[in-house]
This record gives structure tokens, C-alpha cells and sequence, in this order.
């Protein structure tokens, strides 16, 4: 009795550990192939799959097109671009959508002479930083002040939740989709300084609201940033910085350094005497923004706590004490990768 007790123990031993065998395999190959998966997808500056690839330095191919095309310039401009109406103002430019040959386009038309210069600036960026990180230049027209970008319904990210609470995109309004957005936009500024233009700065970021303006929202859910006109350089060993305007800067969500340092003694704010700054004000900003894209979905919450400590050296008051955008961005692809592995592991046990 006892040795056949025996023998069926040692059966089924023998088919249990194949089995176990068989599903820490199965587990293990299911979290190599989601870390690939995560790191093509998730590499800096490969975010998202680019309609530039393949296109000659100032050609530009939307999603719709079959061949690359010389940028547009004044004369087809005017004679082959239709503006339908006006979708945007600021002080600028105004952005009117337009079609070019059945292809939908933003026309961007110089509001005031007085803002030449920095619609010119914008227009400079725009050529030097074409990438899968920056709205796509489709032409321009120096002589009517008139740019050519291209168009992105879902506007600017100011829209996000409007977008999100339609029935036909609610599958997206997830942890998941938030926290990429969250990725495309620290890997935005992760170009932004160290772009082969120098380090620059985005300035047009004294408000959240203002922040948001200056990203689009594609149709697969990435981002894009679109407003280039205030991105000036940072250079240290040139004694380069910034000062972001000529006015005084207030509230929380700009940096410590670009508020007036007298302003607690009584002493009116002086531009000569404002001290200047660097790319780390952008850092400052990033935790505000990321919680923004976060919203308030289900899995959000341990977003939060997984981010906690790189958050707070985004807010360290001494701008040195900050983290670059390249330190954000790889925990935030860890906080990603390790997260996707958790709901997988826990789908699997199910």
C-alpha cells in the first residue's frame, strides 16, 4: 500500500515539475518580449513612428501621402492652399486650417509686425528641429509671413480630456495612454536640450495652461510640440542663458530662479537686475504637467507613488539639484516597462 502511495507521488511530481517548468518559461518569454517591445517603442526620439522617415532634409510626407514633396513656398502657396477658417489666435500669429491638394493644413499668418522677430525665430526653429518631436513643416512664405504646418484635429493638449470623454476614444483614457503622453513630453524637452540647434529653452511656459498650448495632440495619441517662437539658447561655456521676457514673472508654476528675488524686500522689479537662468526651469515644470496628463483613471494613483522621488528633484530649489530630462525620462520608461510587466503577470495568474 505504501509503495504504490509512493510511485503515485513520484507521478505526479513528475508532471508537475515539466508543468512549472513549462510556465516560468512562458512567464519569463511574455516579460522579454514586452521589455523589447518597450524599449523600440519607448527609445529617445523613436517614439513614435515618424511620416519624415525617408524624406530628404526640407521635404515633408503626411500620413496620406505616398511620396515625399519639396516644402511649399510662396507660389504655391498662394496659388494651390485654400483657407477654410480661423482655428486659433495668440498675440503672434493667426492659425487658420487650410487645404492644400485634398490634404488638411495649418496656416499660420503673422498677427503684428511688432512680433516679427519672434515669428521669425519660430519659423528658424521649426526648419532646424524637424523630427518626430516637432509639428511637421509643410512650407512657408517669408514674404507674406505665412508658415505651413501639419494640421492635427485633436488640437492642442489643452484638449485632452474633451477628446477622451467622446464614446469613440474613451478606450484610451487609461493609465497606459496617459503616462506615454507623459513620455512623449519629457522626451520632447529631452531634444529640446540637446537639439542640433544647442540647448534651448522653451519660454512660452509661464502658466500651465500656456504649456499646454504649446503641444499638439496627434490622432494616435502621441505628442508634438508645435510653438517654437520663444525657444531661446543655453550655452555655459559661452556665458549663455535666458531670462524668459522682460516682465516679472509670479505664482507656483514657474521655477524659484524666474521669480524676482527682491520681491520680498519691497524693491520693484528691475529686467537690468533679474538674474538669468537655464533649461532646468523646464524641469521645474514637469511634474505639474505630468499630473495634468495623468487625469484621474484607475492605475493613476500608483503612477503617482512610482514617480514620487523623481518628482521631488524636479522641485529642489537650487536648479543644480535638478535632474536632467534624459534622468526623468528613463525612470519614467522604468516606472512604464515595470508597471505593463505587473498587469501582464497579473492577467497571466488569472
Amino acid at each position: 500500500m505504501q509503495s504504490t502511495v509512493g510511485q503515485r507521488s513520484r507521478t505526479t511530481v513528475a508532471y508537475i515539475v515539466p508543468i512549472v517548468g513549462i510556465c516560468a518559461a512562458a512567464f519569463l518569454l511574455t516579460n522579454i518580449f514586452i521589455y523589447l517591445y518597450l524599449d523600440s517603442v519607448y527609445q529617445p526620439g523613436l517614439q513614435q513612428v515618424s511620416p519624415l522617415v525617408g524624406c530628404v532634409p526640407q521635404h515633408f510626407k503626411m500620413p496620406t501621402m505616398k511620396d515625399c514633396t519639396a516644402w511649399l513656398q510662396c507660389l504655391q502657396i498662394n496659388t494651390e492652399v485654400h483657407e477654410l477658417k480661423l482655428i486659433g489666435q495668440g498675440a503672434v500669429k493667426k492659425v487658420y486650417l487650410a487645404e492644400w491638394r485634398g490634404q488638411k493644413v495649418a496656416l499660420s499668418r503673422l498677427s503684428s509686425l511688432n512680433y516679427l522677430e519672434d515669428f521669425l525665430h519660430g519659423l528658424s526653429m521649426l526648419q532646424a528641429l524637424q523630427s518626430p518631436q516637432v509639428v511637421q513643416l509643410v512650407g512657408f512664405c517669408l514674404e507674406e509671413h505665412i508658415i505651413l504646418t501639419e494640421h492635427h484635429p485633436f488640437g492642442s493638449l489643452l484638449n485632452l480630456d474633451d477628446v477622451l470623454e467622446k464614446e469613440q476614444h474613451q478606450q484610451h483614457n487609461n493609465w497606459e495612454m496617459r503616462l506615454r503622453l507623459a513620455i512623449d513630453y519629457v522626451t520632447i524637452l529631452h531634444y529640446l536640450h540637446n537639439s542640433p540647434v544647442g540647448r534651448r529653452v522653451m519660454c512660452d511656459s509661464n502658466s500651465l495652461e500656456k504649456t499646454l498650448s504649446q503641444f499638439l495632440l496627434t490622432n494616435d495619441f502621441h505628442l508634438v510640440v508645435n510653438d517654437l517662437d520663444a525657444l531661446p539658447e543655453v550655452d555655459m561655456s559661452r556665458n549663455l542663458s535666458v531670462k524668459c521676457g522682460h516682465r516679472e514673472l509670479t505664482g507656483d508654476f514657474v521655477a524659484p530662479e524666474q521669480l524676482w528675488p527682491f520681491r520680498n524686500n519691497g524693491k520693484p522689479f528691475s529686467d537690468n537686475l533679474m538674474p538669468e537662468y537655464d533649461e532646468k526651469t523646464d524641469i521645474w515644470k514637469i511634474p505639474d504637467v505630468t499630473w495634468f496628463l495623468m487625469g484621474k483613471v484607475p492605475g493613476g494613483d500608483l503612477v503617482h507613488f512610482h514617480l514620487f522621488q523623481i518628482h521631488e528633484k524636479c522641485k529642489k530649489k537650487d536648479p543644480t539639484d535638478r535632474p536632467s530630462a534624459f534622468d526623468v525620462l528613463k525612470v519614467y520608461k522604468s516606472v512604464y516597462s515595470s508597471m505593463v510587466r505587473d498587469s501582464a503577470g497579473f492577467r497571466d495568474m488569472l
